[in-house]
């Protein structure tokens, strides 16, 4: 018998809860625009995906965000794998104590649920989704100082910046070079598929943990994901990855984030197949450079279409020298928290998105035929006005 995707609805016990308003965290503006590939919609409103070495189903009401962590039997061979893993997220919640919690069969199949809660895993999500950022006061703040962020923020609420592993984040932006989200969740799967761990079978969907480096670093991983559609991609993959291992350690994705943002982003592009808006992306996304914007042609459309930026208007390609004067712009404009900001422009760039998008012109046609209607009766009053002062001037003669 195989497990199921879990649905709040169903009422299972094992769901947990923590209070987080829609203005603060929209599951499906977050994890659809393109920060990750790992996430998918399984049930109405619930988005199932791998984070820090599990499977989470998420789902939220108006004031409540919900998790449900999926457990996994470890298969014989994995267990190498399964410690790198641990050792990484004891390392990212501050070497935090093993806790050995009971586990009980909650469904028949490959997965199992924890019986009892585990505030790790509480941190573990608070963590990925940096609920410590006020993001109503961000808003208002990027509001306040920018009319079209205004405007379209009454419709993209609840955009946030996630909190991601640095070697994941990494290598699935090296596939998003000259690619789209739907084929960029593609390559990620099959990569994870084919080098990383499976956790657990739901529904006949498989999931596997992301791959840890040393699985990426043999030569003969370059074929294989040629052999996977990868393309180009397979080999800076391959390299990239040999080139930390052999020349860093394990730990040196994540100590960038100690490091100031440039030589952060410098560090980054040292490697095969990250330039400039892939080095921004594992800054912004990664690796706590909340100032990073990463910067493609569909965010230097919105600056010429929203804010008129001139520079590089007559130019067909993004140069290095637009990329960073556009990225100047922005920052100066929103301030500190630049990058999250223009993840919720960006999101509301989205082709998958416009639908949203669409009631912003409507908004804006309703205040427009408002001020058209107020314009009519002042006008309407004026003739009222002079047709009185004009009858009072005849009964005068």
């Amino acid at each position: 018998i195989m497990s199921l995707h879990a649905l709040l609805s169903a009422g299972c016990k094992a769901w947990r809860s923590l209070s987080c308003p829609r203005s603060e965290l929209r599951l499906d503006l977050t994890l659809g625009c393109g920060q990750t590939f790992r996430w998918r919609e399984t049930g109405d409103g619930h988005w199932t995906g791998v984070m820090r070495g599990k499977v989470w189903t998420l789902t939220q009401t108006e004031d409540t965000l919900w998790y449900y962590v999926y457990s996994h039997q470890i298969n014989p061979g994995t267990e190498n794998k399964q410690k790198w893993k641990v050792e990484e997220e004891e390392q990212l919640l501050g070497k935090m104590s093993k806790r050995k919690t009971d586990m009980k069969q909650e469904e028949a199949g490959f997965c199992t649920v924890m019986s009892e809660p585990d505030s790790k895993e509480e941190e573990l999500l608070r963590d990925y989704f940096q609920l410590g950022v006020k993001l109503g006061d961000l808003y208002s703040d990027w509001s306040t100082v920018d009319p079209h962020f205004k405007h379209t923020a009454d419709i993209f609420t609840g955009v946030r910046l996630l909190r991601q592993d640095p070697v994941e984040c990494l290598f699935s932006f090296i596939c998003s070079s000259n690619n789209h989200i739907s084929r960029i969740q593609g390559m990620v799967d099959r990569l994870c598929q084919t080098l990383g761990t499976l956790l657990c079978k739901l529904d006949d969907v498989a999931y596997h943990d992301f791959p840890p480096l040393q699985a990426l670093t043999d030569p003969s991983v370059e074929m294989r994901l040629r052999d996977l559609g990868f393309g180009y991609r397979a080999r800076f993959l391959q390299q990239s990855s040999q080139i930390i291992v052999n020349s860093h350690d394990l730990d040196w994705l994540q100590s960038l984030r100690s490091a100031p943002y440039l030589q952060a982003r410098d560090a980054l592009r040292a490697l095969p197949g990250v330039g400039l808006k892939v080095a921004d992306c594992v800054c912004l996304m990664s690796l706590d450079k909340f100032e990073a914007l990463p910067v493609d042609t569909h965010v230097w459309q919105i600056a010429k279409r929203d804010y008129s930026f001139a520079a590089g208007s007559s130019q067909k390609t993004l140069t290095d020298r637009v990329y960073k004067e556009i990225g100047d712009f922005f920052r100066k404009l929103w301030g500190p928290y630049a990058g999250w900001a223009h993840s919720v422009l960006f999101c509301a760039d989205l082709k998958r998105f416009q639908k949203l998008k669409e009631e912003i012109p409507a908004l804006k046609d309703e205040k427009t035929e408002l001020k058209k209607k107020m314009k009519e009766r002042r006008h309407d009053g004026c003739e009222e006005k002079q047709k009185r002062e004009k009858g009072k001037k005849q009964q005068r003669t």
